[in-house]
């Protein structure tokens, strides 16, 4: 391990690593359900959510598939904002169940009706077919809300993964009118699937998300099994067109709030996303937490202050004007 690592995060990072040395020498380090159960595992970890006044259940429906949905409003007799909250996992695993504790978070802190969607997952469901499940509801998320209290007013939350699924939207909407996104809140996002930043390789060992898993992660996402992301010719303009570091930044862009974690292997391309958004003249804040590491959100009884403290910073960019 490299870098100023939390002490409260020391002893389950020994303990992952030493299981993942065993699991490559075994061949099941990079195995689809190994990986997401050890992903939902991580729920041991995780501090319950707070009570949230109403929960539902329902699903919409996305080229013939049903698409899980889950529904948090906070207070069912005022008309709030609506936030859609998409999960984590490496566009693999992950699931509303897991994120339930985040979702009802996100409830409370920003004030909000979150929806949190089971978008469908690689490899069975390669690129774009999570993408194109979030899409639709960005589109037709108003449908869920029939007999519901909301207003106008539009967020969009996502860590990880679903931090490259809320840029994405942002980008592939930035000309649809009728679309309109107020704020985004990206916690330690993925947004560049070509891997060039630097902490790639700083944090690419040790600190629970390895290098090596994330392009394990990539080439299953884009259907690209045992080819080199970075060296070859015939997928590099498949993943420049789909990383939204990459792609064209606009004023246009919503309010958008940037956490990133210092020992994590995102860290710089989530720097640098805000860096760039703020160039392009979108209001950005940035906050880093350099003592944690990816996936920190997951793991809030080990480290519930800076838990909390996440909340507050998301609390504080909605609450501003």
């Amino acid at each position: 391990m490299r870098g100023n690592v939390s002490d409260d995060l020391i002893p389950l990072l020994k303990q992952v690593n030493a299981g993942l040395e065993q699991a490559k020498l075994s061949g099941a380090a990079f195995d689809p359900n190994v990986i997401r159960q050890n992903l939902e595992n991580l729920s041991a970890y995780m501090i319950p959510g707070p009570e949230v006044a109403q929960i539902k259940d329902t699903f919409i429906t996305v080229s013939e598939h049903k698409i899980a949905t889950r529904i948090y409003h906070p207070n069912p007799e005022k008309s709030l904002p609506v936030l859609l909250h998409f999960h984590g996992g490496g566009h693999m695993c992950g699931s509303v169940n897991l994120y339930d504790p985040i979702s009802r978070e996100l409830a409370i802190a920003t004030n909000a009706i979150v929806i949190c969607i089971d978008y469908r997952l690689a490899p069975e469901h390669p690129y774009p077919a999570g993408l194109d499940d979030c899409q639709y509801l960005l589109e037709n998320y108003q449908d869920l809300l029939k007999g519901y209290r909301f207003s106008e007013q539009l967020y969009i939350a996502g860590d990880s993964a679903g931090g490259a699924i809320c840029t994405s939207l942002v980008i592939n909407n930035i000309d649809n009118a009728a679309i309109k996104i107020d704020k985004q809140i990206l916690i330690y996002p993925s947004v560049d699937y070509t891997m060039s930043c630097p902490s790639i390789v700083d944090n690419g060992q040790g600190f629970l998300l390895e290098a090596d898993k994330i392009r394990w992660y990539f080439q299953q996402y884009f259907n690209l099994e045992n080819i080199e992301l970075n060296t070859s010719k015939a997928t590099s303009a498949l993943i420049t067109a789909a990383s939204p570091l990459l792609g064209e930044f606009d004023s246009r862009m919503p309010k958008t709030l940037v956490i990133t974690a210092g020992c994590d292997p995102l860290r710089d391309e989530g720097a640098l996303y805000a860096q760039k958004a703020k160039q392009a003249g979108v209001s950005v804040e940035h906050y880093q937490f350099d003592e944690l590491i990816h996936a920190y959100m997951l793991l809030s009884k080990l480290v519930p202050e800076q838990y909390h403290q996440t909340y507050l910073h998301i609390q504080k960019f909605i609450n501003a004007e």
